[in-house]
């Protein structure tokens, strides 16, 4: 990556893009480019906006197939909803981003942290599972996959008796195949497995729960699991011993 690709646009709050945007704050940075909360000068509305680093972008390859992405899955309720493609002319060179709805909450991750012992009990982390086995189902019908789910990359919109959830970043290279279902079969079980309180607190939980986890090994889950399917309904009719 280039020196400017590293050091990042920093776009500073209050700067305006395109006579269209205003750029409140900065939501994080990936391997392709960087996020930013944005209002619509015309609107109010606010919005997300991903900026395409040049060189992760030839020929808005990566711009164009995350867009098709997003736009092919966004009746799945888990998927944040693409809206438009627009370019700017930052540090010399033109830069493309994507705009995006803003949605409100935490990432998975730092939810995980601020619960007591920095962990969920089974019941709540069930239905976390469920939620995104319910959540990635869709995708998967949809005939894609994720490719990179983990804790740092799915934001709590809400939760309770069951959660509301969104997926940030998407792996977009490829046409889907087995094993990348199967991927995404295996990291939701991490996920679950993390917010457990890992391998620390791993012996001390129910048989129930150690039978999802499979000990994370992959050739046992997905023995059991072959689809984020198949786990929602496992979920849904599995019973605990009294």
């Amino acid at each position: 990556m280039r020196a400017r690709d590293t050091e990042g646009f920093n776009l500073e709050p209050g700067q305006r893009l395109l006579g269209k945007y205003l750029v409140i704050d900065h939501l994080g940075a990936g391997w392709e480019g960087e996020v930013y909360r944005v209002r619509e000068l015309a609107t109010g509305i606010e919005r997300t906006a991903k900026f395409f680093f040049p060189r992760r972008n030839p020929r808005d390859r990566a711009a164009i197939f995350y867009a098709r992405k997003l736009h092919k899955l966004r009746q799945c309720p888990i998927v944040i909803q693409y809206f438009t493609q627009e370019r700017v002319v930052l540090k010399g060179q033109p830069v493309t981003f994507l705009v995006s709805e803003f949605v409100e909450g935490e990432l998975l991750s730092a939810f995980i942290r601020r619960q007591r012992g920095r962990r969920l009990s089974p019941f709540p982390a069930l239905h976390l599972l469920h939620s995104l086995a319910r959540g990635i189902e869709c995708i998967h019908q949809m005939g894609d996959y994720h490719g990179d789910l983990h804790t740092d990359n799915i934001i709590v919109s809400r939760y309770g008796l069951g959660f509301e959830l969104r997926l940030l970043d998407m792996f977009h290279w490829g046409r889907p195949r087995a094993e990348n279902i199967h991927d995404d079969v295996v990291n939701l079980i991490h996920i679950f497995h993390e917010s457990l309180g890992g391998a620390a607190r791993y012996a001390r939980l129910p048989p129930e729960v150690k039978a999802i986890c499979c000990g994370l090994k992959r050739t046992l889950i997905l023995r059991k699991f072959r689809t984020a399917g198949q786990l929602r309904e496992y979920l849904e009719t599995m019973e605990w011993e009294k």
